[in-house]
């Protein structure tokens, strides 16, 4: 299933099939700098995420990281470290120490790719500007534009599945 995750999101982005969007990927860090990710689940449900080397190349698309939920996540918040074992999460693949000036991207997907969670890209000095209790994800403009956004978690909760 993760090299089917990294090849889904390399198909996707060369052939413009996309699997439904119903969640909003992000990070955040713990007070004890601990690496978070985060998503808020809009209406359907999510069975993991996956953390890969961001690129416009798909074949640069690496999978560096992936967790699945012991269970569907429903709609909702939902936290998890990505540095260490967590209750109700399997980490498939444990990420190695993200590397400085690499970019990258982590997104949420189901086993039959009924749903996804738009990802958020993000580099080694975007974590280090994080704030416990902060969000760093893409937000989506009412005409279409993304940009990185940093928020509270609960300005995040409230806001993420807006535009679903």
């Amino acid at each position: 299933m993760l090299g089917t995750a990294v090849a889904a999101v390399a198909l996707a982005a060369t052939s413009g099939c996309t699997v439904p969007v119903d969640a909003v990927t992000g990070v955040s860090v713990t007070g004890d700098g601990q690496l978070l990710g985060v998503m808020m689940i809009c209406g359907h449900h999510i069975d993991g995420a996956t953390l890969y080397v961001d690129s416009a190349d798909t074949d640069k698309a690496v999978m560096v990281g992936s967790w699945r939920s012991d269970r569907p996540r429903k709609a909702g918040l939902v936290r998890w470290p990505l540095e260490s074992p967590a209750a109700g999460w399997t980490t498939t693949r444990a990420p190695a120490p993200l590397a400085a000036g690499t970019a990258y991207a982590l997104y949420g997907w189901t086993e039959d790719n009924s749903w996804s969670a738009r990802n958020v890209s993000f580099t080694r000095a975007d974590l280090d500007r994080l704030a416990p209790g902060e969000v760093l994800y893409d937000d989506v403009s009412d005409d279409g534009d993304e940009s990185a956004v940093t928020v509270p978690m609960a300005q995040f909760e409230a806001r993420a599945c807006r535009d679903m």
